[in-house]
């Protein structure tokens, strides 16, 4: 079964509604990163059928929660997951991809050049050093820190009434428990990706 093929059936069994041409460019992407991560060691994963479920189904999971944000942040991106499948389906939203490793930042602009990705931003920093022009309605972790880092470095890159979303495997019990004061937990998400056998939770944080 070919890429696309196969990254379109994941979608329909997630019942996401996307353009019709994102499946080919959601197909493309994982090509790039296949063909750099033979120098880069971009990820760990190298088989692109595991990347189907593994990089882009995952990613798609918090497209329902993030729908209607028009700023969105995604905290390091590493390859630019879950930004970049973010950003090839929400084409109306502007996404930042932001990571302090220059040779992903680099696999990251070739990525937004070969996949004319217009409304994608790289910034190669650390969020806790990053001061943005403007705040995010949505500002999301993949695989970046423990919850109550990600809170602390990255709170002041959230628009107010914005939400702070970290992806997570099994429910981050002791995680929630040490988020900081100033913040609450709002809800936990338990999500469901095609093919995958392990658990996945979004954990949304909010404002005290």
């Amino acid at each position: 079964m070919s890429l696309e093929r196969s990254i379109a059936e994941g979608i329909g069994a997630m019942g996401l509604a996307v353009d019709p041409s994102a499946p080919a460019r959601l197909a493309r992407y994982l090509e790039l990163i296949e063909k750099w991560n033979r120098v880069h060691n971009l990820t760990a994963v190298r088989d692109t059928a595991q990347m189907v479920v593994l990089h882009v189904l995952d990613s798609l999971s918090v497209l329902p929660h993030v729908e209607g944000c028009m700023r969105i942040l995604d905290v390091g991106t590493g390859p630019g997951l879950p930004g970049i499948p973010l950003a090839i389906v929400l084409p109306r939203s502007r996404v930042t991809l932001l990571d302090s490793a220059h040779k992903k930042c680099a696999f990251l602009e070739q990525a937004r050049i070969d996949l004319g990705l217009d409304n994608v931003e790289v910034m190669c920093e650390r969020i806790e050093q990053w001061k943005p022009a403007q705040p995010f309605d949505a500002v999301v972790s993949r695989a970046f820190s423990e919850l109550s880092d990600f809170v602390v470095q990255a709170k002041h890159a959230v628009a107010p009434g914005g939400r702070m979303i970290a992806m997570k495997g099994v429910y981050p019990f002791d995680e929630i428990a040490r988020v900081p004061a100033t913040h609450r937990v709002g809800k936990v998400v338990e999500l469901h990706v095609p093919q995958l056998d392990a658990k996945r939770h979004l954990v949304f944080v909010e404002a005290a």
